[in-house]
C-alpha cells in the first residue's frame, strides 16, 4: 500500500483491475485527489409519464444489455436514449 504525504501532489494510479481499484479508493480519501477529477456532464430526464412496450428477441436484448453496461445505464434508459437522438436527427 502507498502512504500518502500531506502537502505532495497526488496522482490516481492506473489500476490492473476493478477489485485493485476499490481497494484503493476504500483505503485512500477523494479529497485528497480533488484536483484530478473533472466535472461531470448531468442531464435530468423529463418527467416521464407515458410508456410503450418494446419487444426483441433474446440476441438482441443481450446486446442492448451489454451496450447500457458498459456505459452504467439501464437498457432502457439507452434505448430511450437512441430513441430521442433519432427523433432530433430526424426533425
Amino acid at each position: 500500500m502507498t502512504r500518502i504525504k500531506k502537502g505532495a501532489k497526488y496522482h490516481i494510479p492506473e489500476f490492473k483491475s476493478l477489485e485493485e481499484e476499490a481497494h484503493f479508493w476504500d483505503t485512500h480519501s477523494t479529497a485528497d485527489f480533488k484536483n484530478e477529477f473533472k466535472p461531470a456532464e448531468v442531464r435530468f430526464a423529463k418527467n416521464l409519464t407515458e410508456g410503450i412496450t418494446i419487444r426483441f428477441d433474446p440476441e438482441t436484448l443481450g446486446k442492448l444489455r451489454q451496450f447500457a453496461y458498459r456505459r452504467g445505464i439501464g437498457p432502457t434508459t439507452l434505448a430511450r436514449m437512441w430513441v430521442v437522438e433519432q427523433l432530433q436527427q430526424s426533425a
